[in-house]
Protein backbone atom coordinates (compact mmCIF):
# COMPACT_ATOMS: atom_id res chain seq x y z
CA UNK A 1 0.00 0.00 0.00
CA UNK A 2 2.89 2.23 0.97
CA UNK A 3 4.45 1.43 -2.52
CA UNK A 4 1.86 2.78 -4.69
CA UNK A 5 1.46 5.78 -2.28
CA UNK A 6 4.68 7.24 -3.20
CA UNK A 7 4.33 6.27 -6.47
CA UNK A 8 1.21 8.39 -6.90
CA UNK A 9 3.18 10.85 -5.35
CA UNK A 10 5.77 10.93 -7.96
CA UNK A 11 3.46 10.82 -10.67
CA UNK A 12 2.17 13.90 -9.18
CA UNK A 13 5.01 15.83 -8.90
CA UNK A 14 6.01 14.59 -12.54
CA UNK A 15 2.91 15.61 -13.85
CA UNK A 16 2.65 18.92 -12.17
CA UNK A 17 6.27 19.57 -13.14
CA UNK A 18 4.81 18.80 -16.63
CA UNK A 19 1.93 21.09 -16.32
CA UNK A 20 4.54 23.88 -14.86
CA UNK A 21 6.00 23.72 -18.35
CA UNK A 22 3.14 24.11 -20.32
CA UNK A 23 1.78 27.02 -18.45
CA UNK A 24 5.33 28.77 -18.76
CA UNK A 25 4.49 30.37 -22.52
CA UNK A 26 7.67 31.57 -24.63
CA UNK A 27 7.97 35.41 -25.05
CA UNK A 28 9.74 37.25 -27.31
CA UNK A 29 11.20 40.04 -26.53
CA UNK A 30 13.53 42.75 -27.95
CA UNK A 31 17.20 42.31 -26.78
CA UNK A 32 17.12 45.85 -25.19
CA UNK A 33 14.74 44.38 -22.60
CA UNK A 34 16.83 41.82 -21.33
CA UNK A 35 17.43 43.25 -17.82
CA UNK A 36 14.15 45.28 -17.28
CA UNK A 37 12.17 42.40 -18.11
CA UNK A 38 13.98 39.72 -16.54
CA UNK A 39 13.38 42.28 -13.28
CA UNK A 40 10.00 42.12 -14.32
CA UNK A 41 9.54 38.57 -14.45
CA UNK A 42 10.93 38.02 -10.91
CA UNK A 43 8.39 40.46 -9.84
CA UNK A 44 5.61 38.76 -11.89
CA UNK A 45 6.81 35.37 -10.53
CA UNK A 46 6.76 36.59 -7.23
CA UNK A 47 3.25 38.07 -7.35
CA UNK A 48 1.35 35.87 -9.68
CA UNK A 49 3.11 32.31 -8.83
CA UNK A 50 3.09 31.93 -12.25
CA UNK A 51 6.19 31.40 -14.67
CA UNK A 52 7.05 32.76 -18.05
CA UNK A 53 9.82 31.76 -21.03
CA UNK A 54 11.73 34.67 -21.73
CA UNK A 55 13.77 34.87 -25.35
CA UNK A 56 15.87 37.50 -26.10
CA UNK A 57 16.67 39.04 -29.61
CA UNK A 58 16.61 41.29 -32.95
CA UNK A 59 12.93 42.47 -33.61
CA UNK A 60 13.42 41.55 -36.78
CA UNK A 61 13.99 38.31 -36.52
CA UNK A 62 11.42 37.31 -34.48
CA UNK A 63 8.55 39.18 -36.63
CA UNK A 64 9.90 37.09 -39.38
CA UNK A 65 9.53 33.60 -36.93
CA UNK A 66 6.22 34.60 -35.13
CA UNK A 67 4.94 34.99 -38.90
CA UNK A 68 6.09 31.53 -40.01
CA UNK A 69 4.24 30.32 -36.96
CA UNK A 70 6.73 30.13 -34.39
CA UNK A 71 5.12 29.42 -31.08
CA UNK A 72 5.53 32.43 -29.35
CA UNK A 73 2.48 33.47 -27.06
CA UNK A 74 3.74 38.04 -26.68
CA UNK A 75 5.80 39.83 -28.66
CA UNK A 76 7.74 42.83 -26.71
CA UNK A 77 9.07 44.32 -29.96
CA UNK A 78 11.79 47.62 -30.12
CA UNK A 79 9.81 49.00 -33.22
CA UNK A 80 6.04 49.15 -33.40
CA UNK A 81 5.90 48.82 -37.22
CA UNK A 82 6.59 45.02 -36.77
CA UNK A 83 3.32 44.61 -34.53
CA UNK A 84 1.43 46.18 -37.09
CA UNK A 85 2.62 43.81 -39.91
CA UNK A 86 2.07 40.93 -38.20
CA UNK A 87 -1.66 41.86 -37.12
CA UNK A 88 -2.25 43.07 -41.22
CA UNK A 89 -1.26 39.27 -41.82
CA UNK A 90 -3.80 38.10 -38.80
CA UNK A 91 -0.35 36.69 -36.25
CA UNK A 92 -1.68 38.71 -33.51
CA UNK A 93 -4.61 39.24 -31.83
CA UNK A 94 -4.91 43.61 -32.23
CA UNK A 95 -2.49 45.94 -32.62
CA UNK A 96 -1.20 45.52 -29.03
CA UNK A 97 0.02 48.81 -27.01
CA UNK A 98 2.95 51.20 -26.89
CA UNK A 99 4.69 50.32 -23.74
CA UNK A 100 7.52 52.30 -24.27
CA UNK A 101 10.46 54.51 -25.49
CA UNK A 102 13.39 53.43 -26.21
CA UNK A 103 17.42 55.71 -26.68
CA UNK A 104 20.78 55.31 -27.53
CA UNK A 105 23.70 56.42 -26.35
CA UNK A 106 27.37 56.81 -27.55
CA UNK A 107 30.10 54.84 -25.45
CA UNK A 108 33.46 55.19 -24.68
CA UNK A 109 35.36 51.81 -23.80
CA UNK A 110 37.84 52.40 -20.99
CA UNK A 111 40.83 53.63 -21.94
CA UNK A 112 39.85 55.11 -25.02
CA UNK A 113 41.67 57.77 -26.56
CA UNK A 114 38.28 59.67 -27.24
CA UNK A 115 35.79 61.52 -24.96
CA UNK A 116 31.43 60.24 -25.47
CA UNK A 117 29.71 63.50 -26.24
CA UNK A 118 26.22 63.80 -27.66
CA UNK A 119 27.50 65.53 -31.19
CA UNK A 120 29.72 63.20 -31.43
CA UNK A 121 33.21 65.09 -31.69
CA UNK A 122 35.09 63.36 -30.05
CA UNK A 123 34.48 60.28 -31.93
CA UNK A 124 35.24 61.99 -35.44
CA UNK A 125 38.62 63.41 -33.88
CA UNK A 126 39.24 59.96 -33.18
CA UNK A 127 38.25 59.11 -36.52
CA UNK A 128 40.64 61.65 -38.09
CA UNK A 129 42.82 60.77 -36.29
CA UNK A 130 42.79 56.84 -36.87
CA UNK A 131 42.48 55.71 -33.30
CA UNK A 132 39.50 53.80 -33.90
CA UNK A 133 39.59 50.45 -36.23
CA UNK A 134 36.29 49.51 -34.68
CA UNK A 135 33.12 50.47 -33.91
CA UNK A 136 30.04 48.29 -32.63
CA UNK A 137 26.17 48.86 -33.65
CA UNK A 138 23.33 46.04 -33.54
CA UNK A 139 22.71 45.33 -37.50
CA UNK A 140 20.69 47.60 -39.25
CA UNK A 141 19.11 45.42 -41.44
CA UNK A 142 16.67 43.76 -38.49
CA UNK A 143 17.39 45.75 -35.28
CA UNK A 144 15.35 48.53 -35.19
CA UNK A 145 18.11 49.86 -32.26
CA UNK A 146 21.00 49.62 -35.19
CA UNK A 147 18.60 51.58 -37.58
CA UNK A 148 18.72 54.57 -35.01
CA UNK A 149 22.37 54.42 -34.49
CA UNK A 150 22.60 54.24 -38.02
CA UNK A 151 20.55 57.44 -38.57
CA UNK A 152 22.33 58.89 -35.92
CA UNK A 153 25.96 58.68 -37.58
CA UNK A 154 24.41 60.00 -40.68
CA UNK A 155 23.16 62.72 -39.31
CA UNK A 156 26.22 64.12 -38.20
CA UNK A 157 28.54 62.70 -41.13
CA UNK A 158 30.02 59.60 -39.56
CA UNK A 159 28.58 56.66 -41.38
CA UNK A 160 31.03 57.26 -44.59
CA UNK A 161 33.96 57.33 -42.07
CA UNK A 162 33.17 53.88 -40.33
CA UNK A 163 32.34 52.15 -43.51
CA UNK A 164 34.82 48.91 -43.06
CA UNK A 165 34.92 49.63 -39.10
CA UNK A 166 31.52 48.52 -38.05
CA UNK A 167 31.03 45.90 -35.98
CA UNK A 168 27.57 44.38 -36.20
CA UNK A 169 26.17 42.72 -33.57
CA UNK A 170 22.89 39.94 -34.34
CA UNK A 171 21.03 42.45 -32.14
CA UNK A 172 21.65 45.27 -29.81
CA UNK A 173 22.50 43.33 -26.80
CA UNK A 174 25.46 41.97 -28.69
CA UNK A 175 26.38 45.42 -29.86
CA UNK A 176 26.46 46.47 -25.97
CA UNK A 177 29.24 43.25 -25.20
CA UNK A 178 31.28 44.09 -28.16
CA UNK A 179 31.54 47.78 -27.20
CA UNK A 180 31.87 46.83 -23.63
CA UNK A 181 34.29 44.14 -24.10
CA UNK A 182 37.23 45.83 -25.27
CA UNK A 183 37.49 44.46 -28.57
CA UNK A 184 36.03 47.79 -30.53
CA UNK A 185 36.61 51.05 -30.11
CA UNK A 186 33.52 52.36 -28.90
CA UNK A 187 30.24 51.61 -30.03
CA UNK A 188 25.89 52.85 -29.91
CA UNK A 189 23.38 50.93 -28.09
CA UNK A 190 20.22 50.83 -25.91
CA UNK A 191 20.81 53.31 -23.24
CA UNK A 192 18.44 50.35 -21.17
CA UNK A 193 21.70 48.24 -21.47
CA UNK A 194 24.39 51.45 -20.53
CA UNK A 195 22.36 51.64 -16.95
CA UNK A 196 22.47 47.59 -16.87
CA UNK A 197 24.79 45.83 -14.36
CA UNK A 198 28.31 45.78 -15.26
CA UNK A 199 28.38 47.91 -18.64
CA UNK A 200 28.49 51.39 -17.07
CA UNK A 201 31.50 50.27 -15.37
CA UNK A 202 33.52 49.31 -18.55
CA UNK A 203 33.40 52.91 -19.64
CA UNK A 204 31.60 55.99 -20.40
CA UNK A 205 28.74 57.00 -22.37
CA UNK A 206 26.36 59.63 -23.19
CA UNK A 207 22.98 59.79 -24.00
CA UNK A 208 22.25 60.55 -27.59
CA UNK A 209 19.66 63.80 -28.29
CA UNK A 210 16.27 62.63 -29.80
CA UNK A 211 16.52 64.39 -32.76
CA UNK A 212 19.19 62.33 -34.15
CA UNK A 213 17.18 59.31 -35.21
CA UNK A 214 13.28 58.10 -35.47
CA UNK A 215 12.07 57.59 -32.55
CA UNK A 216 12.11 53.92 -30.84
CA UNK A 217 8.35 53.27 -30.61
CA UNK A 218 8.18 50.06 -28.83
CA UNK A 219 5.25 48.06 -28.87
CA UNK A 220 4.15 44.80 -27.18
CA UNK A 221 0.68 42.88 -28.36
CA UNK A 222 -0.71 38.99 -27.71
CA UNK A 223 -0.08 36.41 -30.86
CA UNK A 224 -3.56 34.59 -31.74
CA UNK A 225 -4.03 31.73 -29.22
CA UNK A 226 -2.79 33.26 -26.10
CA UNK A 227 -3.07 31.70 -23.12
CA UNK A 228 -4.31 32.35 -19.46
CA UNK A 229 -0.33 33.09 -18.36
CA UNK A 230 0.89 34.92 -21.26
CA UNK A 231 -2.28 37.17 -20.89
CA UNK A 232 -1.35 37.91 -17.00
CA UNK A 233 1.76 39.09 -18.00
CA UNK A 234 0.65 41.33 -20.92
CA UNK A 235 -1.63 43.23 -18.41
CA UNK A 236 0.99 43.08 -15.68
CA UNK A 237 3.69 44.81 -17.52
CA UNK A 238 1.20 47.63 -18.08
CA UNK A 239 0.46 48.31 -14.38
CA UNK A 240 3.01 50.62 -11.96
CA UNK A 241 5.10 48.10 -10.76
CA UNK A 242 6.14 46.95 -13.96
CA UNK A 243 6.34 50.53 -15.30
CA UNK A 244 8.78 51.50 -12.65
CA UNK A 245 11.04 48.79 -14.19
CA UNK A 246 11.04 50.30 -17.27
CA UNK A 247 11.55 53.86 -15.91
CA UNK A 248 14.61 53.07 -13.71
CA UNK A 249 16.32 51.43 -16.87
CA UNK A 250 15.56 54.64 -19.21
CA UNK A 251 12.46 53.95 -21.29
CA UNK A 252 10.12 56.72 -21.62
CA UNK A 253 6.55 55.60 -20.99
CA UNK A 254 3.90 56.63 -22.79
CA UNK A 255 0.91 58.62 -21.86
CA UNK A 256 -2.36 56.58 -22.10
CA UNK A 257 -3.41 58.72 -24.92
CA UNK A 258 -0.43 57.44 -27.03
CA UNK A 259 -1.71 53.67 -26.84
Amino acid sequence: MRFYKYLFLLLFLMSSGVQAQVDAPAIAAASDLKFALEDIATRFRADTRREVRLSFGSSGNYFRQIGQGAPFQLFLSADEDFVFKLHDSGRTEDRGVLYATGRIVLFAPKGSSWTADARMGGLKQALDGNAVRRFAIANPEHAPYGRAAEQALRKLGLWDALQGKLVLGENVSQAAQFAGSGSTQGGIFAYSLALAPGIAQQGQYVLLPEDLHAPLRQRMVLVKGAGETARAFYAYLQQPAARKIFTQYGFVLPAEANK
